[in-house]
């Protein structure tokens, strides 16, 4: 496995790939690596075949954090993502710095953001701002560095998949854009690095969030229900965790993201809790 940290090589090392006719599968990721990355990179792998490239990029990209966000304490143990993905079988770990990605931010020399203005607009993009504007930039920087042939994304950020896959339509990007299942802990929680912040206390009671999710998916089984009694339900059901508190719970179109009034069987929920500073967030279709 290579380790790349210079934008200019990055793109450089792709653009022999692409003269060389090779597929190249790019799985992004913030490290502090887990399960779920890693299942990110075996389906990236599985994509583009043995003979293609498979790069991993690590970047805690600060665009997309808010003032009063966890920018500074995010996790990072950089020696033991190196290990898991040498172990996983990157062929490329892009590892850049804010000065690679960013040049001039830090003095005010940098101006140009990617803004996608309508899946953005609810749900994550409502609680966090500035956020996805973040997340689009930095994808379709590393598109532009990497020239992926198909990125790899988790179904546990939903709303960040709808989002970069209309902007790689809209953009003209070419690149497949894959979603790949939420990978869980045995009792149901969604593996995230932010995991690692939750007390034993909290972690004991995290799986809320999926027992939330499961007790939707049992209300409509047989017959829709309105969104608004759903939403009142689940904030009395979340009382039995009683360390968490609700951010949000959506009930929306999967492929619009547009709110149901009705929520039936095939109707997409979303919910993001707070555990104290910690905030978890999950989805799933009814």
């Amino acid at each position: 496995m290579k380790i790349v940290s210079s934008a200019i090589a990055m793109q450089r090392l792709a653009l022999k790939w692409r003269r060389a006719g090779l597929r190249v599968g790019l799985v992004p990721t913030m490290g502090y690596l887990h399960d779920g990355h890693l299942s990110l990179v075996r389906r990236a792998r599985q994509a583009v075949g043995a003979a293609g490239r498979v790069v991993a990029s690590i970047y805690v990209n600060p665009t997309q954090f808010g003032p009063a966000e966890d920018l500074a304490n995010y996790p990072r143990d950089l020696p033991r993502d190196v290990k898991l993905c040498r172990a996983t079988g990157v062929d490329v770990l892009f590892t850049p710095a804010d000065a690679e990605m960013y040049p001039g931010r830090a003095e005010g020399g940098y101006s140009t953001y990617v803004a996608e203005a309508g899946l953005a607009a609810r749900m994550e993009g409502a609680a966090r701002p500035t956020h996805f504007q973040g997340v689009t930039t930095v994808v379709a920087k590393l598109f532009n560095l990497v020239q992926p042939t198909v990125a790899v994304f988790g179904q546990k950020d939903y709303q960040q998949a709808a989002v970069i896959g209309r902007m790689t339509a809209d953009l003209n990007f070419p690149v497949k854009i894959v979603v790949a299942p939420t990978r869980r802990e045995t009792d149901g929680l969604a593996l995230s690095s932010r995991n690692k912040y939750l007390t034993p206390a909290e972690r004991t009671q995290a799986n809320i969030l999926f027992h939330a999710l499961q007790a939707s998916r049992l209300a409509v089984k047989r017959k829709a229900a309105s969104a608004a009694r759903l939403k009142a339900d689940l904030r009395a059901f979340l009382t039995v965790a009683p360390l968490a508190r609700l951010d949000y719970v959506e009930f929306f179109d999967p492929v619009t993201l547009r709110p149901a009034g009705q929520v039936r069987r095939g109707t997409h929920m979303a919910l993001a809790v707070f555990f104290g500073k910690t905030r978890l967030i999950d989805n799933a279709r009814l």
